[in-house]
């Protein structure tokens, strides 16, 4: 045994690259002019060495994946038997290549029975695909055993990679190209083959996009299927097709009757039990499967008054009956080669391969006929020296050599005439010789023009294509289009109160930072516990489809859905742990944003006295971290108001009221603002928006009192002030 070192980095390097290219090239990525992977490759060709064509009687699946493990797979059973049951899956390809008898699944995600329970045969389409293997139509290599040859990719008459599609997942890449029309798929072939020069552009308008056995509604714009099949990466939005069915007293539900590809039904269905249980779905009274052999998913609204096309974009938005299906036509080329082609490239390269299994198949068709034509002539050498030849056989030992000597026979003919019986040595047995001469001849002739003009090679492919086309397409179920072609589907608003239920709460905020919702606006606060040390700080009414904006001393605000806040039970959760606090940032202020009123307008202060107003729509925040809207540099903010009335009063700690109109404030989205009134000591206190003609109210104990007569403190923005009417609260709030 010889010891040798090396270093572990190009060790692990080589042998993960072995495994990489293992993987790539052998199990995840299909062959482009086949559209198999070696998986499937084995097991439609083991199902073809055990006579299971589609005339022939069905066998067990458990004999399939037998032979496919010990002649030409040698991995596990389990993954063998998932991909054969995946080609007899009518939901799972456009045109299975497995006819299979049993349970092999359903589109509710229900997995097949066991192997041994079911069987199996090829369909039509796999006998296109391996049409040609036994005339030399693809090379054969050796199986992994060295005992048998398996064909390295299949002739492929059926363009299998589009109609049927391919997903695959490698080291480091992956492939999905989705199903698509056998008949646009073949149009676009015969197109590109009369004009070698057209642009993907054109194709495009052949092949206008998948076509999925599910069926479905496509609604991605031309321009992002363009670019999808220019590029070989993109992807399409599918939605499920639905309709409404009117019912008595005006009353309706919907039926969905196609749900996107690849969705399991019973997830489907189980997930939205959930989301109307969790009432993340409001406008949805309730939902049935009364599916049989055909989808007929039942959709009953809350009330008849809601909108159809809003009830169906919540569930849209929520659900997977709205997906996105990914392209990545990522193949293996005839050289072997991994990467990413167009939809051009890719049916070129089907073309091409079309064009190397003419020839070959003529080649091998020539072989055959001048083998024939040799022997032919050999027999009518021998018509013509009948009696010779029959004295040869009598009276010599080995007539062999001396039948070649003479007549000039090769050793082929010789056997031939030796081998050939006495009843064909009638006079019609040489006439139908001839004539099948003469018929052999013509057929040479004829081949030996194909393989030399191009243009007969392109209409032989192209018959070939019209041939599949009209072969599978007989039946209307396989060959029309089932999935929809749709614009772009236009913005539905949805209101809020379809995703979340509209009911009344009080959300309660203590002044060390615990937050909750009661249910309900009649709470009485007395009745409200706290933490011992903690008193009520905040009591707001709301609704749960409002959102809560917190501003904060930094001038920051954020941004908390009132549905998700923690309910009554308890003292709730503290502050920080819903949003992304600072240690020195403490909590000013609690706004409630309706998204049914959006042009209400705010001001913020700081301390020192400056501050602007903003929309409330744009202080809200959509992440963790809040927005910063007020600058504050170096101090702190103070207070934030819903702007009402057209005045403001505002009053700082020396005790100074000012009045100004509304209208002097600057409106902006977000800094430092304007000086709002002018300190010598202290700074902002307390800030109130009225109506000049209703006068100036403020709270006086339980009682409120109103000054009219203002004119003593109306000014401009930015002066000092004057001392407050005789009676203002000493906290010099309002």
């Amino acid at each position: 045994m010889t010891v040798r070192n090396v270093e572990l980095v190009e060790a692990l390097g080589e042998r993960y690259l072995s495994y990489a290219l293992s993987t790539i090239m052998q199990r995840s990525l299909p062959d482009v002019r086949d559209g198999l992977k070696p998986v499937h490759r084995r097991l439609l060709y083991a199902m073809r060495e055990l006579k299971l064509d589609p005339k022939s009687g069905y066998k067990k699946c458990a004999r399939v994946v037998g032979d496919v493990i010990g002649k030409f797979h040698p991995h596990g059973e389990a993954a063998i038997y998932d991909a054969m049951v995946r080609l007899a899956q009518d939901f799972a390809v456009r045109f299975p290549l497995v006819d299979g008898q049993g349970n092999f699944g359903n589109i509710d995600g229900d997995s097949a029975a066991a192997m041994r329970y079911t069987e199996a045969r090829l369909t039509a389409v796999a006998e296109a695909l391996m049409e040609g293997l036994d005339q030399n139509a693809v090379d054969f290599k050796t199986t992994y055993d060295g005992e048998n040859e398996e064909p390295i990719v299949m002739p492929a008459a059926f363009p299998n990679l589009l109609v049927n599609g391919a997903t695959g997942i490698a080291v480091g890449m992956a492939t999905s190209i989705p199903p698509h029309n056998l008949s646009e798929v073949c149009d676009g072939l015969i197109a590109l083959i009369r004009h070698p020069n057209m642009e993907i552009g054109d194709l495009v308008k052949l092949i206008p996009g998948p076509d999925f056995p599910t069926g479905g509604i496509l609604v991605e714009s031309p321009e992002n299927i363009l670019n999808a099949y220019m590029t070989g990466r993109g992807s399409f939005r599918l939605r499920a097709k639905w309709e409404i069915e009117s019912l008595e007293l005006g009353q309706y539900q919907i039926i969905v009757t196609e749900i996107p590809y690849l969705v399991q039904k019973s997830k489907l269905v189980e997930k939205i039990a959930i989301l109307l249980s969790d009432k993340k779905l409001p406008l949805l009274g309730d939902i049935r499967d009364e599916s049989t052999d055909k989808i007929r998913l039942i959709f009953e609204p809350k009330s008849r008054t809601v909108d159809p096309s809003v009830l169906m974009e919540s569930l849209f938005r929520h659900t997977d009956l709205d997906t996105r299906i990914p392209l990545n036509m990522n193949v293996v080329d005839g050289k072997g080669v991994p990467g990413v082609k167009n939809l051009k490239q890719v049916l070129e390269a089907f073309y091409q391969h079309r064009i190397d299994i003419l020839e070959r198949t003529t080649y091998f068709r020539l072989d055959k006929i001048n083998h024939r034509l040799i022997i032919l002539e050999g027999y009518l050498i021998a018509y013509l020296n009948l009696d010779e030849i029959i004295r040869l056989i009598r009276d010599e030992e080995n007539p062999s050599p001396l039948m070649q000597e003479r007549w000039g026979l090769s050793e082929i003919q010789a056997e031939a005439i030796l081998n050939m019986r006495l009843r064909r040595l009638r006079k019609l047995e040489e006439i139908e010789i001839k004539q099948e001469h003469e018929t052999l001849s013509q057929e040479k002739s004829e081949l030996l023009t194909l393989l030399q003009t191009p243009s007969l090679q392109q209409n032989k492919i192209i018959q070939a294509l019209e041939q599949i086309k009209t072969q599978f397409n007989k039946n209307t179920d396989l060959g029309r289009r089932r999935t929809l072609l749709s614009e772009a589907p236009q913005d539905v608003v949805v209101p809020i109160e379809a995703i979340i239920e509209r009911e009344p709460v009080t959300i309660i905020c203590s002044k060390k930072g615990w937050i909750r919702a009661l249910k309900g606006h009649t709470i009485i606060a007395e009745d409200v516990k706290y933490k011992d040390g903690d008193a009520e700080q905040f009591i707001l009414k709301a609704e749960t489809t409002d959102k809560l904006l917190v501003f904060t001393t930094l001038g920051r605000f954020y941004t908390l859905t009132i549905d998700k806040l923690p309910g009554g039970r308890g003292h709730g959760d503290p502050l920080r742990l819903l949003i992304d606090l600072t240690p020195e940032e403490d909590v000013v202020d609690l706004i409630i944003h309706s998204p049914q009123e959006q042009d209400i307008k705010i001001l913020v202060a700081s301390s020192d006295g400056r501050g602007f107003i903003t929309t409330r729509a744009g202080l809200v925040a959509q992440t963790r971290g809040g927005k910063q809207v007020l600058n504050v540099e170096g101090t702190k903010a103070a207070l934030c108001r819903v702007v009402s009335g057209n005045h403001i009063a505002i009053i700082g700690q020396n005790r100074k009221l000012l009045i100004y109109k509304v209208d002097e404030i600057p409106e902006i989205a977000r800094g430092k603002g304007v000086i709002l009134q002018r300190y010598k000591d202290g700074g902002l206190s307390d800030v109130k928006f009225f109506t000049f003609s209703e006068g100036l109210s403020w709270k006086l104990g339980e009682k409120t009192r109103i000054e009219t007569n203002l004119m003593v403190w109306l000014g401009k923005r930015g002066q000092g002030g004057k001392l407050p009417p005789t009676g203002f609260p000493r906290t010099n709030r309002f």
